[in-house]
C-alpha cells in the first residue's frame, strides 16, 4: 500500500503515512511465510494485508497481517510491524486494543531494531512469551511446522 490510509479508534479517525519500503519487504517476507502454513489449516484465513477489521463498535483497525479463524471471522493473530513513524500507535494504542479485545496471538515485528516480540493471552491479558533477534525462529504451536528466522526475516534487499 503506498498511499495513506485511515484507521477508526472510538469513531475518531486516524491517517496513516504509508510505510517505507523496508516495512513492506518484511511484510511481503512474513505474508508468503504465513500464507503458505495458514494453507494447511482449514480453521484459519490470512487476510490481505492491512485488511480493515472491526475490533469494537466504532474501532476498526487495519493490521499488518490478520489470520482470522474460519468459522467466525475472528482474528485470532495480529501482526503489526513498526518502524520510527509509527511506534506509539502500533506498540502502545493498538496493542492496548488488541489486549482489551483478548486477540489470542500478537506478533510486533521491529523494523528498527530487528527484532520480533510474540504476545499470547493469558489469564491477565497479553503476556510477552518471547522476544526473536538474530538466529532465532519463530514459531506458533498454532501454526505447525513454521519457522522464520529472524536472519531471513529482516535479510537486507537482494541487488537485481
Amino acid at each position: 500500500m503506498s498511499e495513506p490510509y485511515e484507521e477508526i479508534v472510538e469513531g475518531e479517525t486516524i491517517l496513516r503515512f504509508p510505510p517505507p519500503p523496508r516495512h513492506e519487504q518484511i511484510l511481503q517476507r512474513l505474508r508468503e511465510t504465513l500464507a503458505d502454513h495458514v494453507r494447511r489449516t482449514p480453521v484459519s484465513r490470512l487476510l490481505a494485508p492491512r485488511s480493515i477489521v472491526q475490533f469494537s463498535p466504532g474501532t476498526f483497525l487495519r493490521p499488518d497481517l490478520t489470520v482470522v479463524a474460519t468459522p467466525t471471522g475472528k482474528p485470532w493473530l495480529v501482526v503489526e510491524i513498526i518502524h520510527a513513524e509509527d511506534h506509539r500507535m502500533d506498540t502502545v494504542l493498538k496493542k492496548d486494543i488488541y489486549e482489551t479485545c483478548r486477540i489470542p496471538r500478537l506478533w510486533i515485528v521491529d523494523a528498527r531494531y530487528d527484532n520480533a516480540e510474540v504476545y499470547h493471552t493469558g489469564t491477565y491479558g497479553l503476556a510477552l512469551k518471547s522476544m526473536l533477534a538474530g538466529r532465532e525462529s519463530l514459531t506458533d504451536p498454532l501454526l505447525p511446522q513454521m519457522a522464520l528466522s529472524m536472519s531471513s526475516l529482516f535479510a537486507p534487499e537482494a541487488s537485481s
